[in-house]
């Protein structure tokens, strides 16, 4: 018998393997202008996702306690960054990682301009 957490654990696991599925047939083209932008803090960053998603302050001030001496030579907020992204919320396809993917997937390039 499972628990609810190892529940979780294999739901997050199915909806990542089966969101393959959503990969837009047609190509794509790249995304430019990322490159020229500075950088800025995790919490800068995600500021402008609040609108649809507004647990990602949460999320990423959680990811940046568990990151603030990464042991993988990134910096804190690459680390928590990387974490973020991985991170599994409810309703899980409302996470950071369903809604960044979907966003990459649009033919509507200009909406990822920075």
């Amino acid at each position: 018998m499972t628990t609810g957490g190892e529940d979780e654990k294999t739901a997050q696991r199915v909806l990542r393997l089966t969101d393959i599925a959503k990969e837009p047939s047609e190509f794509l083209m790249p995304i430019s202008g990322y490159e020229k932008m500075p950088l800025v803090s995790l919490e800068e960053a995600v500021e402008p996702l609040v609108p649809i998603l507004p647990a990602v302050k949460s999320y990423a001030r959680a990811a940046k306690q568990k990151c603030k001496k990464p042991a993988d030579n990134l910096t804190p907020d690459e680390s928590a960054s990387i974490m973020l992204y991985s991170m599994g919320w409810e309703p899980l396809d409302e996470c950071l990682y369903f809604a960044l993917n979907a966003a990459l997937r649009s033919t509507n390039r200009a909406k990822l301009k920075p």
